[in-house]
């Protein structure tokens, strides 16, 4: 039997679509959503598109009192009051393990969209790199933690925030945490969002029989955010003037989250990266985007699972 190529999804959106346009015209009556980092940047937007759709919205952030203004200006805007704030801090396996046991019922959508980039050299309390750490393994136990909720929705969907970046570098699997190399901000920042993008794919191969697709998403280039506020001023100049990027709104970054999630036809699709409102192509030398082989590598998406796994000394199933 001839293996056939995937079917690349395209929508009629565009890099310059607004997670309003796309989210126009659904209904997500009765449906519930956590949105990681959603009291900041385009956490706000992702929030503030699902809600004005009909969704119950959990902003799941570290400061409660910025969720809460947040939560109340979401309210404000779209009429809808089921917008409710809980404490998350990624960086930190207990409050990530509080947030899962105080979850109760159905998920149907998962934004994994929190993040940090280009830190300096910081460790968890574990000694793991914070980047990776808060990028990838917090959203790992994040989303393995609620997947009996995932799973009780029946069709849900988890969409994680990646990044061109990963573009630079894979996932160094003989030293994931910087203790024998030099530790490098940009490398580590890539090292983390290509395993954001190899969870996906692991994640989508597991659960795809639990009724739950899952996706990476790039959002784009958003110089309005705090995710850059580690950049030198040099820097942030450079990527204006010369590093081929075409800078969007937050409104614009929050698209391809919100599309991945609620588009009628992406039912099933999983395991794929999208960027600017459509499946991103394959990455070749000299072109600006697209996905890189090593981020949708399956052998690496499994390795990757169980290394997670063992890091987190997860024993249930999942």
């Amino acid at each position: 039997m001839t293996e056939t190529t995937p079917t690349r999804h395209t929508t009629p959106f565009t890099a310059e679509s607004t997670a309003a346009e796309v989210v126009e015209g659904i209904d997500l009556t009765g449906r519930r959503a956590v949105v990681t980092g959603g009291a900041s940047g385009i956490g706000v937007e992702t929030a503030r598109a699902l809600a004005s759709a009909g969704a119950e919205v959990t902003l799941a952030v570290r400061d409660k009192a910025a969720g809460e203004r947040t939560a109340a200006a979401i309210t404000a805007t779209t009429g809808n009051a089921a917008v409710r704030v809980a404490h998350l801090d990624l960086a930190d396996q207990a409050s990530v393990a509080a947030f899962v046991r105080g979850w109760s019922g159905p998920l149907d959508l998962l934004i994994n969209n929190a993040g940090v980039m280009m830190t300096p050299e910081l460790r968890t309390p574990e000694g793991w790199e914070l980047q990776f750490a808060t990028n990838h393994l917090g959203h790992f136990a994040l989303a393995t933690g609620l997947h009996p909720a995932l799973a009780a929705a029946g069709r849900a969907r988890v969409v994680s925030l990646t990044s061109i970046a990963h573009l630079r570098d894979g996932v160094h699997f003989d030293d994931i945490h910087f203790r024998g190399r030099a530790y490098d901000p940009a490398a580590a920042y890539a090292q983390s969002k290509t395993a954001t993008s190899l969870f996906a794919v692991e994640a989508h191969r597991r659960w795809a029989a639990d009724g739950i697709t899952v996706n990476a998403v790039h959002p784009g280039a958003i110089l309005e955010t705090s995710l850059s506020r580690h950049l030198s001023q040099e820097a942030l100049d450079r990527a204006v003037s010369g590093g081929g990027y075409t800078f969007k709104s937050i409104e614009q970054g929050a698209a391809t989250s919100v599309l991945v999630a609620t588009r009628p036809a992406l039912e099933g699709v999983g395991g794929r990266y999208f960027e600017d409102c459509g499946e991103a192509l394959a990455h070749t030398e000299g072109m600006f985007g697209g996905v890189a082989a090593h981020a949708l590598d399956p052998d690496a998406a499994a390795r990757l699972w169980q290394v997670s796994r063992d890091t987190l000394s997860l024993d249930t199933p999942a």
